[in-house]
C-alpha cells in the first residue's frame, strides 16, 4: 500500500474468508484509490481479503459514466472522475468510508450481495440507535425519512472488489449542496449525529466492521 495508508490504529478479523480490517484514519481519495487499484492488481488466488475503514479529505467524485452536469458548484474541492459506478458524490471528514477489497469469486459473492450487505450492516447499525433506515431497489444505498444517509458505489476487476460505502457520521454536509448528490437533484442528504446517534468516526469504524463482517458471512 502507498505511505499514507501503511499505519493502522486497530485491526481485526473482519468476515468474507478471514477478511482483516483496518482503520486507516484520515487520508487523500486518490492514492487510496489508486492503492486499491494496485492491491487488486496485484493480488493472486492465495491473497487475504480486506477490509479498510477511513475519513478522506473534502473530494467530489464522478463514476465512470457520471454526468457533469450534476457538479453545479464545487468551488475549491476538488472534482475527480474515477472507475466506480455511480454519478457523483462527496467525501469528507465526518464521513466513515469503507472500502472492501474482497476476492469475490473465491467469496461465491454476487455484486447485488455485497451491496445488500453493505447496505444491511448500515440499516442495522442504525437500530441500535432506534432510528429506522432502509434501502431501496432503485436506487443503491441507505435512506431516513426519504434522506440519504449514505451512498454505495462498487467496482469489479480481475475478480475483486473495490470502492465500496460512504457512510454519513458527524460532518459538514454543505457541500451536497453544490451537486445532485447521486444524481438526483434536490435529494436530502442526512447524518447519522443528526438522527440520534454517535458522531465519532473512529468509534463508529470500531463498531460497525464486525457487524459488517456478520451481514458478509450471510450474504
Amino acid at each position: 500500500m502507498n505511505a499514507p495508508l501503511a499505519s493502522a490504529e486497530w485491526s481485526g478479523s473482519c468476515g468474507v474468508d478471514s477478511a482483516t480490517s483496518y482503520w486507516l484514519g484520515r487520508v487523500p481519495y486518490e492514492p487510496t484509490w489508486r492503492a486499491m487499484q494496485a492491491f487488486t492488481d496485484e493480488r493472486h488466488a492465495d491473497t487475504p481479503d480486506e477490509i479498510w475503514l477511513l475519513e478522506h479529505d473534502p473530494v467530489f467524485t464522478l463514476g465512470m459514466n457520471a454526468d457533469r452536469s450534476h457538479v453545479l458548484a464545487p468551488g475549491e474541492i476538488p472534482v475527480l472522475q474515477i472507475d466506480r459506478g455511480g454519478q457523483v458524490t462527496f467525501h469528507g471528514p465526518g464521513q466513515l468510508v469503507v472500502y472492501p477489497l474482497i476476492d469475490v469469486r473465491r467469496a461465491r459473492l454476487g455484486v447485488r450481495a455485497l451491496v445488500s450487505a453493505l447496505e444491511r450492516a448500515v440499516i442495522e447499525y442504525c437500530a441500535r440507535f432506534g432510528i429506522r433506515a432502509e434501502c431501496r431497489a432503485s436506487a443503491p444505498g441507505v435512506y431516513v425519512d426519504g434522506a440519504k444517509l449514505a451512498s454505495v458505489g462498487l467496482r469489479i476487476r480481475r475478480g475483486g472488489s473495490y470502492h465500496g460505502l460512504a457512510f454519513n457520521i458527524g460532518m459538514d454536509l454543505e457541500p451536497f449542496g453544490r451537486i445532485n448528490p447521486c444524481g438526483y437533484a434536490g435529494l436530502a442528504v442526512t447524518q447519522l449525529s443528526a438522527l440520534g446517534g454517535p458522531d465519532d468516526v473512529a468509534q463508529v469504524a470500531a463498531e460497525f466492521a464486525p457487524l459488517l463482517a456478520t451481514t458478509l458471512a450471510r450474504a
